[in-house]
């Protein structure tokens, strides 16, 4: 006699599937739950630390709570925190999977009718669950809530960085992150000293002195302070503040800039910049005319203002000068975009610069010089075999008149003088503000 196997209805699988989920199952459910709004404080605290703003953090600064100085403690670890973070949502995603296998073993028997449900469910079903229950909606609230979530998750993740083996994963990925870093810098960098030993190299290797004097203001350029290459206040081409319209026209006429600081009292006191271009509209006015009215608000940078960083700033603001100020507040120059650039390309010359160093050959060994020739120009012209004594008394001083008078210690009055070795610097014209002209004489003792 012949018997035959029927399959299984539908109905009768569905009672037989509900008859075959365990007690166990219901327990591995339970866990899932757990891990799951466990993956989403995770995914939650890392979006929320890492996107906090900057009146996020001005609020923590000022909080005096100890959740507060928590949340700047683990922030001045970044690395350390992101770690951990990342190390415990992959423990309890990975614990999700695994409970999730053990559920649907439970409920779909890999040889039964719900066998590609259970596929289905484990490839595309999980995984939907996990990116919108356990990173999306998490992500989206925290990055709403960046300073509340911070606030609930620091003790948390305090606990969680010095519990093994989460503590032991972390210092073993920071470490490794640390070592890579470190390998692929030292072969991606090199230093100071091997750029310019590289640009030194240039000399000898054919290239012109113009393509080598750029390399060197290249490499010079990231140490380079605003007050090296500055006008000083006393060579600055400025105007008083109480000068009425036509004083200030004429003074545009006699300096042909296109741009003039203003000052107020004094000349350490800049309160504005006059755009020459601002004035056109306004030619016809009388001489009443409330000009201070037009002035653009200054651009104030300290001495020690590396001018890579004010050039960027420059770019930025869309600005062409800065007043460069002392310790105390008060003007101790001006800085313009054309005096960064030329420490990269060499002077540059336009229709108010002089074509030539401005000085008189007086006899074979004597020269009258503008005592705000720069001492670069002086030795073109002397001779670089005195450079080795100018070097030595120097001091801050860029021009012939302020190495007179950082030697001195003073302002020489006429006909005064100093020595350096076979150098004899004669004071031909002076005030109360700056040399204005001296005699040079080579080879006096």
């Amino acid at each position: 006699m012949n018997t035959s196997i029927e399959p299984p209805s539908l109905e009768a699988s569905l009672f037989s599937l509900q008859n075959q989920i365990s007690d166990a199952s219901y327990i591995y459910l339970l866990i899932i739950f757990i891990l799951l709004f466990l993956s989403a404080f995770a995914s939650g605290s890392e979006s929320a630390f890492f996107s906090l703003k900057p009146k996020d953090n001005a609020q923590i600064k000022n909080n005096p709570s100890q959740r507060a100085k928590l949340i700047s403690t683990l922030l001045s670890k970044p690395k350390e925190l992101l770690a951990t973070i990342l190390i415990f949502n992959n423990f309890v995603n990975v614990g999700i999977v695994i409970l999730s296998s053990f559920v649907l073993n439970d409920l779909f028997p890999a040889n039964g009718v719900f066998a590609p449900l259970r596929l289905l469910i484990e490839v595309v079903g999980i995984t939907l669950i996990l990116l919108l229950f356990g990173e999306v909606i998490p992500k989206i609230f925290a990055n709403r809530n960046a300073l509340r979530v911070s606030m609930f998750a620091a003790y948390p993740l305090r606990i969680l960085s010095k519990t093994p083996p989460i503590s032991w994963l972390k210092t073993m990925l920071v470490w490794g992150t640390n070592f890579i870093q470190k390998v692929s810098n030292k072969s991606a960098t090199i230093d100071q000293n091997e750029l310019e030993q590289a640009v030194a190299l240039t000399k000898t290797d054919g290239g012109s002195d113009e393509e080598h004097k750029i390399l060197e203001g290249i490499v010079r350029f990231g140490k380079t302070e605003a007050s090296e290459i500055m006008t000083p206040r006393v060579e600055i081409e400025d105007i008083d503040a109480e000068n009425n319209f036509s004083e200030v026209l004429n003074k545009i006429i006699e300096v042909g800039y296109s741009r003039i600081p203003v000052f107020s009292d004094s000349p350490d006191n800049i309160i504005g910049i006059l755009y020459i271009k601002d004035l056109l509209h306004h030619l016809d006015q009388s001489k009443e005319f409330k000009w201070k009215d037009i002035l653009r608000k200054p651009y104030f940078v300290p001495e020690n203002k590396k001018i890579n960083d004010l050039l960027q700033e420059f770019r930025n603001m869309k600005m062409h000068m800065a007043v460069v100020v002392d310790e105390y507040g008060g003007a101790s120059g001006i800085v313009t975009l054309e005096d960064i650039l030329e420490e990269i390309v060499g002077d540059i010359t336009d229709e108010f610069d002089d074509a030539e160093i401005q000085y008189t050959k007086q006899a074979e060994n004597a020269f009258l010089f503008e005592g705000r020739t720069s001492l670069n120009d002086l030795l073109k012209i002397i001779g670089e075999e005195y450079e080795p004594m100018i070097e030595e008394a120097r001091g801050e001083a860029e021009t012939l008149g302020g190495l007179v008078i950082e030697v001195a210690g003073r302002i020489l009055k006429n006909n005064e003088y100093i020595v350096l070795g076979p150098l004899k610097l004669i004071v031909e014209s002076s005030d109360k503000k700056r040399v204005k002209s001296v005699k040079v004489l080579l080879h006096e003792k």
